[in-house]
């Protein structure tokens, strides 16, 4: 089988690296990933400029673009057709809650998925002193049972394991998206020159502590697994907003 292994942390993360490398005992890798990090991509695509892809070693490929760019770029160009999956990550970092929005790593899954192909993010819980080999192993678990069963129709996966030694993390859950508590998400500074500037820091306060979420699971040592949708559609609303009259 053919595996595409992509990212938004660039092309030389270590998570990445491990990933492709632990996965390879599935099939041919492919690595096509962003030359740079380019995390909080989210599902953007590059239309204003041509990109570009240099094999920087035997199939793998750093491209000027987002996540979303390496795999169409990789599927449309690189490849010539699609793979038999596609895996993003492993992420620096949780992707949980409403980090689903902004996430590069979350997207390269979803336009994967956009293009039919099956495929999942995965992601570490951590800030530092990352146990890659844990989750990489996960994946792999992951990915060959996909590879025997495959998924619901236009589904994929978001996974995030604890940066926990592999004897410590509890049993994995399927869990929902769960809900952040925001702090201010703007800090405002001044340069020498007395003019203002921004950061845009997100402010995160900590969760909301519901059961059968992705941080909860999380938070209790155990690997969340979230089924996501291409289908953006608010199914429960449909029926109120028929009853409108505009």
């Amino acid at each position: 089988m053919k595996i595409l292994v992509t990212n938004d942390d660039g092309v030389f993360s270590d998570g990445l690296r491990i990933l492709a490398q632990t996965v390879e005992a599935l099939g041919e890798v492919y690595v096509v990933a962003p030359d740079r990090e380019r995390s909080a991509a989210a599902h953007s695509l590059t239309l204003h400029r041509p990109l570009r892809a240099e094999e920087i070693s035997r199939r793998v490929y750093a491209v000027d673009g987002t996540p979303v760019d390496c795999v169409n770029l990789a599927v449309y160009g690189i490849l010539q057709g699609h793979p038999d999956l596609v895996i993003s990550g492993i992420n620096n970092g949780p992707n949980l809650g409403e980090d689903l929005v902004y996430s590069g790593t979350v997207s390269a899954a979803f336009e994967a998925t956009f293009l039919g192909i099956p495929a999942f993010a995965i992601s570490l819980a951590a800030r530092k002193e990352f146990r890659y080999h844990v989750a990489a192993d996960f994946a792999l678990k992951v990915a060959a049972h996909i590879t025997r069963v495959g998924l619901p129709a236009d589904t994929f996966l978001n996974i995030n394991v604890p940066n926990v030694d592999e004897g410590k993390i509890r049993p994995y859950k399927i869990t929902n998206q769960g809900k952040r508590v925001f702090a201010d998400a703007v800090v405002e500074k001044v340069d020498p020159r007395g003019k203002k500037y921004y950061w845009l820091s997100g402010g995160d306060q900590g969760f909301q502590e519901i059961e059968g979420t992705d941080f909860h699971a999380i938070a209790n040592k155990h690997i969340s697994i979230t089924p996501l949708c291409v289908d953006l559609t608010n199914h429960a609303a449909v029926q109120e907003l028929e009853g409108w009259k505009l």
